[in-house]
């Protein structure tokens, strides 16, 4: 009796598990940080947590007996991440205290209200407090206070990182001396490609298994193919460009087959004929026939374009109407028609009013259905060339003034509908953009490291009781 009231007080959960300087973390301000880890990985991959290995169904307590593809289990994972965390969170909390950076009142609040609705939702999943929730599901020993601690601290700690970063400055020199460094990877690239399958062959092995192989004359032949394409596209009407000329030269080589086309292609996406399409000398309608890493076949790849991003990006608000879907998933004329016509009711009340920005926002936050944006006022900032679905790109970059407004259609994998756009304004030039990303990556990794290699770590006994 006196060792269950001994293990059921809680007080192992209190022993220290891990040290980072000076702050000692308990078993169970580790296991939070632990199982927030998890958390996060299986809300990241949901059902495909699986295919690495992650079985969610077991909840933290089963992950010491799951390999994860890190090496290690799965617990060995997400405790050296958690430990990680918090070796960071504390050197940038001393640098906020050194430095004189503190959460103001509002900051605090919204760290508050995430936490507000706990007790309701606590009694609503049938647990007596939100500490028993929290204690059920983050480890034994987790507490609100405890939680809410561990938040005001990545609060401040995010604050302190982001004031770091907004600390660091660069030259356009310098911007673009680091986008030439890595334009191969930046630049973004246009062309059209046909792919000549050699013939397989199928053998068995000792065991009686299928195999297929492309022999050497297989390849050959295949070689032969893709090189009478390449001497049609030279012979080609000279009016014809691009996947239309390709596609004519496929015909008069005698293939039955369409030349397939790729627009906006960033450099380090390549994988066809990609050292070829990099060359600085190329030029539009170039032409060549390389054997494909596999060696089972060969791609036939003209180049079209190179862009250098050496254009500025825009920001725009919209207001999304979706059609409505059938049942099979389609959508059909009339929905489509309905969409239209309530985004032209929307565009007319735009209008009719101050047609401003800020009352368009207004309308976004009302109106539209786009989640990711119809809370900030339909807003996308930084528009890059071929990032949002066609239409919608083409009026971000069809040199708009701000306060231009207008209606386009837009379709993805997941909805069909409407944009009611409303212009903005051009931002900085997208070169700079990718240019002062990578810098600032590369110089707070440098500086979060230098600060945190000044902190000495240790585990304790408690870590035995993380995930408990």
């Amino acid at each position: 009796i006196a060792l269950i009231i001994f293990l059921d007080s809680g007080i192992l959960y209190k022993t220290t598990a891990y040290t980072v300087g000076d702050r000692s973390y308990s078993a169970s301000e580790l296991s939070y940080h632990y199982a927030t880890q998890y958390y996060s990985t299986a809300n990241q991959y949901g059902s495909y947590a699986s295919l690495f290995g992650l079985d969610t169904s077991t909840g933290i307590r089963g992950l010491g007996k799951q390999t994860s593809p890190y090496g290690g289990t799965w617990k060995e994972h997400f405790l050296t991440v958690a430990e990680n965390e918090l070796l960071q969170v504390k050197a940038l909390c001393d640098y906020a205290k050194a430095n004189g950076i503190e959460l103001t009142e509002d900051e605090i609040a919204d760290v508050d209200a995430n936490f507000e609705n706990l007790e309701s939702m606590a009694k609503l999943q049938g647990y007596a407090s939100a500490d028993k929730m929290l204690a059920a599901n983050y480890g034994q020993g987790v507490t609100v206070e405890m939680a809410r601690s561990a938040a005001i601290d990545a609060a401040l700690a995010n604050k302190a990182s982001t004031e770091k970063q907004n600390s660091l400055e660069y030259s356009s020199d310098e911007l673009e001396a680091k986008y030439e460094e890595n334009k191969d990877s930046w630049d973004t690239f246009g062309y059209v490609y046909y792919f000549v399958e050699a013939e397989k062959t199928t053998t068995q092995d000792a065991d009686g298994n299928d195999t297929q192989t492309v022999t050497p004359e297989a390849l050959d032949a295949a070689k032969a193919k893709a090189d009478a394409i390449v001497a049609a596209y030279s012979k080609a009407d000279s009016e014809l460009e691009g996947e239309e000329k390709l596609n004519a030269a496929l015909t008069e080589a005698g293939i039955d087959g369409a030349a397939q086309s790729a627009s906006s292609v960033s450099g380090s996406s390549i994988t066809t004929a990609a050292d070829w399409l990099k060359d600085a000398s190329r030029k539009a309608g170039d032409i060549t026939a390389e054997v494909n890493s596999g060696e089972t076949g060969y791609n036939v790849v003209v180049f079209l374009s190179r862009d250098d991003n050496h254009y500025n990006t825009v920001s725009v608000r919209h207001i999304l109407i979706k059609a409505e879907k059938s049942a099979d998933g389609t959508y059909t004329d009339e929905a489509k028609a309905a969409a239209k016509a309530r985004a032209e009711e929307i565009l007319a009340e735009v209008n009719s009013g101050d047609k401003t920005e800020d009352s368009f926002a207004e309308l976004a936050n009302k109106y539209s259905e786009d989640e990711g944006s119809n809370t900030n006022g339909g807003l996308y900032e930084n528009i890059a060339k071929g990032q949002m679905v066609q239409e919608f790109n083409d009026f971000c970059f069809a040199d708009h003034k701000a306060g231009d407004t207008g209606i386009v259609y837009g379709e993805s994998s997941s909805y069909a509908g409407y944009h009611v756009m409303y212009f903005v304004g051009e931002g900085e030039q997208y070169s700079d953009y990718l240019a002062k990303n990578s810098l600032l990556t590369s110089d707070m990794n440098a500086w979060l490291e230098e600060l945190t290699s000044a902190y000495e770590t240790s585990v304790g006994g408690g870590i035995r009781f993380v995930g408990k």
